[in-house]
């Protein structure tokens, strides 16, 4: 599917498609706005039908003509007031300039472009006989118009002019010095028409033939002679298929009249040319449909890449305004598009009538055709043309007119001269009606004595009055030529006044003037520094950006390193924690060894005596001495040392919080943490001195014994500038009795058997050795509940 502003249907009539499409040109046309209007299609599919017409129902063509002459047809300007040059301008003539050339016209014994008193070619007579009466509302009624027609051709991607009067030619044989044909090239390159660029840069074909008209009729009858001279041929597709890219163009000159009314202003700035370019492109055709040959064939190929051409330039200009890109438009690559280069560019509307057969075999090139004419649609190209401002008073040439039939009106009232005289000789004659009547002067008698001195006494009584009138007359002069002094020096007082006023003005202009040339050259200045100022700042905040990165990259190497250093300290102190606690356990594995050895050894070297009696538990209970796990030691035996256990925490500083209540317990392994500060209510001040705390904390078990618990913590800094405790571990020192010792409810027990000694002295010796070697999980410091068990 494809979308259009406008689709007709099979049966639309050539009024309703004018309406549509080329009215509006028209209208532009008579505002001084350039229009393009060109039939686009495949061979066959009716693009000259549609620009001219067929009789009876006339084309856009002869539409358009008849709507610019029933709009300007009271307004135009005589033949040759308006005179086009060869650059693409227009002058004004004077009247008599004009008359020269038109009686040199009229001298000629044929006229190159029809009179209105001639009969129209029946050719094209029906063609041009629209009744529509079509024009446009609103037209200056104070500026005068010249209509001027062109018709050239483009073929083979050459330019030809088909109104020259010059006998047209076919292509000649291309021949040497030898006057025999050149076997390199069959023929010689045309001498076509050049492109040239004129001042405001608009394109136009030098040396072409325009030709100044004053009538639709006049019009037709010079496209019709272009017509006859249009390069048609008969191909496959169509008996009289176009073989050139035709274009006419309509120019409409005006200029306003001047402050009376009647003539045309003598300034060139006021000139306005507008132009009309109507055109009639050749068909796009495959070659293997026409079975095209020879000539045929170079020519389609040549049409082919005309609107190749022009489908490229429409590509890249859509392109250029979707995407803001600035890519080069190949106007120069073919005629046709470096002909309407400054339409595309914006110097007027353009309009594309989409010309589609519907045969069947049409189809493909059809579709192709709508694709890029629905692409078209998407390119602006129009913008407003300024028109010049004469600021003379419009509607002056009525109103002149209508001064002038007044004034005659009026003068026929009083019996004056209507035409051809002035107003003075009628106040003359007024002026001589004033004086008395002249009686009588035929002389009937000779004896006759009263007709003489009848008019000698009235010439007197006239010559008196005269003498009155001449006096009168002389004082009134006097006095009209006092009061033009007066009013002269009034004048001149006034004048140098103004003068005072208008160089005082002028000097305020000029300082005003140059004070804004200064504030300028300020503003350049300060633009220039600001230009400064602003690429600096871009400098400066590239640099910005780049040492923020390199800080970044910077400071995560750093992180990077500052983590990787804390993994190492973390792997290390790992080592070095299972180095201390390996060492530890050979160190007490000896230390163990080294009592036993010296136990061993005092047992063996000492006397043999009585065995001692085993306390009983009787009086285990009446001692008011506070019970121990290990029991009291036999009299005379060896004594042991009493160690304390080793913490994990030795090379750190400590808070040992021990409360008023603690109790301390006999036992053989005992908390010690060196360097530690001993406190019995926790305090700021030995907090802020220690990184860590351990606060004891006692309590008794089910069992009747008691429990202490070893609560441990580390110490941090707050954002306040105190302290925090985090504690991160329990230690719980607990003290049973041993199994084989069970507690009897007998208040007497019968007396030991023999071995009973050694069987005790065992069971300390066991407790002792099983104390020393840290069973039950004593290995891994004093995180551990500390208790024997017999072996």
């Amino acid at each position: 599917q494809y979308s259009f502003k406008e689709v007709f249907g099979t049966l639309v009539v050539q009024k309703e498609l004018f309406d549509k499409v080329a009215k509006p040109l028209v209208e532009d046309l008579i505002r001084g706005k350039n229009g393009l209007l060109f039939t686009y299609g495949v061979t066959g599919s009716g693009k000259t039908h549609t620009m001219t017409g067929s009789p009876g129902d006339g084309g856009l063509l002869p539409r358009c003509l008849d709507m610019i002459f029933n709009s300007i047809g009271p307004f135009q300007a005589k033949r040759f007031v308006f005179k086009l040059d060869d650059k693409n301008g227009v002058e004004v003539q004077c009247e008599v300039d004009a008359l020269l050339e038109r009686q040199k016209r009229d001298a000629m014994p044929v006229p190159k472009t029809p009179s209105g008193k001639r009969q129209i070619d029946p050719e094209f007579a029906d063609m041009i006989n629209v009744q529509d009466h079509c024009k446009v509302e609103e037209v200056d009624e104070d500026n005068v118009y010249g209509v001027f027609v062109s018709y050239i051709e483009i073929y083979n991607n050459y330019i030809y002019d088909l109104l020259e009067e010059a006998p047209f030619e076919p292509i000649k044989p291309k021949w040497n010095s030898c006057n025999t044909p050149v076997r390199n090239g069959d023929f010689l390159p045309p001498q076509s028409k050049i492109l040239r660029e004129d001042q405001n840069h608009n394109m136009y074909v030098t040396g072409c033939t325009e030709v100044e008209v004053k009538s639709t009729e006049e019009a037709f009858e010079v496209f019709w002679r272009g017509q006859k001279k249009r390069r048609i041929a008969n191909t496959q597709l169509n008996r009289e298929s176009s073989r050139s890219h035709s274009v006419f163009i309509i120019k409409l000159a005006q200029a306003p009249l001047d402050a009376d009314g009647d003539n045309v202003l003598q300034e060139k700035e006021q000139i306005t040319l507008s132009q009309l370019s109507l055109v009639d492109l050749a068909g796009s055709e495959r070659t293997n449909r026409t079975k095209a040959e020879g000539n045929r064939l170079r020519e389609a190929g040549n049409i082919n890449q005309s609107l190749m051409t022009l489908r490229t330039c429409i590509e890249v200009l859509r392109e250029n305004q979707m995407y803001g890109t600035n890519k080069m438009v190949p106007y120069r690559d073919s005629k046709l598009t470096h002909l309407f280069k400054n339409y595309f560019d914006g110097e007027g509307k353009v309009r594309m009538i989409v010309c589609v057969n519907p045969k069947a075999e049409d189809y493909e090139e059809s579709l192709q055709v709508m694709r890029f004419a629905e692409m078209t649609q998407e390119v602006e190209v129009a913008r407003p043309v300024d028109r010049p401002l004469c600021g003379l008073t419009p509607g002056r040439r009525f109103r002149n007119q209508a001064f002038r039939e007044e004034l005659s009106r009026k003068l026929e009232m009083r019996g004056g001269p209507i035409h051809g005289e002035t107003e003075e000789q009628s106040v003359a004659e007024m002026f001589l009606q004033s004086f008395p009547p002249l009686p009588s002067c035929e002389l009937l008698d000779i004896n006759d004595d009263q007709t003489l001195p009848k008019l000698i006494e009235v010439l007197e009584k006239r010559h008196k009055l005269r003498q009155m009138l001449s006096e009168e007359f002389a004082k009134n002069v006097l006095a009209f030529k006092t009061m033009l002094q007066d009013f002269d020096s009034s004048v001149v007082s006034k004048e140098n006044y103004i003068q005072g006023k208008l160089s005082e003005k002028e000097k305020t202009i000029a300082g005003q003037r140059t004070e804004l040339e200064r504030l300028e050259k300020k503003v350049k200045t300060l633009e220039y520094k600001i230009e400064i100022l602003e690429k600096t700042a871009t400098i400066y905040e590239e640099d910005k950006r780049n040492l923020q990165q390199e800080l970044e990259s910077k400071s995560q190497k750093l992180q990077r390193q500052a983590s990787e250093k804390r993994r190492l300290e973390a792997r290390l102190q790992g080592m070095v924690a299972e180095t201390t606690v390996k060492w530890e356990k050979e160190c007490n594995k000896l230390w163990v060894k080294d009592e036993k050895l010296k136990q061993l050894k005092a047992i063996v070297t000492e006397p043999k005596t009585e065995k001692p009696e085993r306390p009983s538990r009787e009086r285990d209970r009446e001692k008011p001495v506070q019970r121990s796990v290990s029991p009291s030691p036999v009299p005379n035996a060896p004594p042991v040392r009493l160690r304390h256990r080793r913490s994990r925490s030795a090379g750190e500083r400590w808070v040992d919080h021990k409360p008023p209540s603690h109790l301390p317990t006999e036992t053989v392994m005992q908390p010690h943490v060196p360097h530690a500060i001993t406190v019995a209510a926790a305090s700021e001040k030995a907090l802020a001195k220690c990184d860590k705390y351990m606060l004891t904390h006692q309590e008794l078990a089910s069992d009747g014994e008691i429990e202490t618990k070893l609560i441990k913590g580390d110490v941090f800094k707050t954002r306040g500038g105190g302290q925090a405790v985090q504690f991160t571990e329990v230690e719980t020192l607990k003290q049973e009795s041993p199994t084989g010792r069970k507690r009897r409810s007998s208040p007497s027990r019968p007396d030991p058997p023999a071995d009973a000694a050694d069987s005790e002295w065992t069971d300390v010796e066991t407790r002792c050795s099983v104390a020393v070697e840290m069973r039950a999980g004593s290995a891994l410091g004093p995180g551990y509940q500390h208790h024997a068990q017999p072996k």
